[in-house]
């Protein structure tokens, strides 16, 4: 659909001076959870079904938790001994950016890009604030993913990145699967992802990734979409593409229904597949306040709403 905005409209293009003033939206919400030694930032045991990590094993002392007894040590060498732990551990916050030519697109507000790149620096401002270290990537093959980092600087690498990515649709897009597949070499069990994308482009990832995301890691899927694909006006628009008009009829029972099946009907499915799966997901509008999402975080796995 035509849409009359220039390249430097923030509705079109995101911009980074937007994306670092989105900090302040999440400073104001709830602090980070502290680890047992009050190190703030940091995540107490996010390795799923294991508690802190054992580093080792010494002779017993007074004052030491007797919940931590080495039990075969001490059988072993006739003395007490007690297991010691790493209490805490950096998690990794890994934004996947979808860059399918469909989410480049808006009719209301600003392009699902733009939302897409506002959520992704949402994410990363999240993640720094909690004491994460954090990275991004896309499916493409001319470029690398964004290292981790902590911190404001690991932050603004990754907003750097999601201008740039969402600026315009990348030429070498190879789709969310080949992204997914590169984010699975990068991440450890208890890493917290946050995915960009849409429906179609989720549809299109084996179920066999997704359930292999949403076993090992903290997952959560942000699915964009415009007020127009979710609620067409009765009216026959006319639309522009490659060079060509046409007119839609969209007053019609039969086009409403072909336009359902092309964007309702995949948004609905993927939101049952990620939440089948374990994984919280959610539609956002790009006519939405781009923090709606971030009380999802908070849901236990597969309870998000749309």
């Amino acid at each position: 659909m035509e849409v009359a905005a220039t390249p430097v409209d923030a509705g079109v293009a995101p911009r980074l001076a937007d994306l670092v003033a989105l900090r302040a939206l999440v400073q104001g919400r709830r602090p980070p959870r502290r680890g047992r030694h009050g190190v703030q930032g940091h995540v107490l045991s996010n390795l799923r079904g294991r508690g802190m990590e054992y580093a080792e094993s010494r002779e017993y002392a007074a004052g030491d938790d007797a919940r931590h007894i080495d039990w075969r040590l001490t059988a072993r060498s006739g003395k007490a001994h007690t297991k010691l732990f790493q209490a805490e551990r950096e998690r990794l916050t890994l934004v996947v950016a979808d860059t399918a030519p469909a989410l480049y697109f808006g009719t209301r507000t600003r392009f699902k890009s733009v939302q897409a790149a506002r959520a992704g620096a949402l994410a990363a401002w999240m993640a720094a604030r909690d004491g994460d270290r954090i990275a991004a990537l896309r499916g493409g093959g001319r470029e690398a993913s964004v290292p981790s980092a902590s911190g404001p600087r690991g932050a603004l690498r990754v907003l750097d990145a999601l201008v740039r990515w969402y600026a315009r649709p990348p030429e070498d897009d190879a789709g969310l699967s080949v992204a997914l597949e590169h984010a699975r070499r990068l991440l450890r069990p208890g890493a917290r992802v946050v995915v960009l994308a849409d429906p179609a482009s989720v549809m299109a990832v084996p179920v066999a990734t997704w359930a292999g995301l949403g076993q090992h890691h903290d997952a959560c899927v942000l699915l964009l979409s415009d007020p127009l694909e979710r609620d067409p006006p009765r009216a026959r628009l006319p639309f522009s593409a490659g060079g060509e008009r046409t007119v839609l009829g969209l007053d019609t029972a039969a086009v409403r229904q072909r336009w359902r099946q092309a964007f309702d009907t995949p948004l609905d499915d993927a939101l049952a597949l990620l939440r089948s799966q374990r994984i919280r997901a959610m539609a956002l509008s790009s006519d939405a306040p781009s923090e709606a999402w971030l009380d999802v975080l908070d849901r236990p796995q597969a309870s998000a709403t749309r």
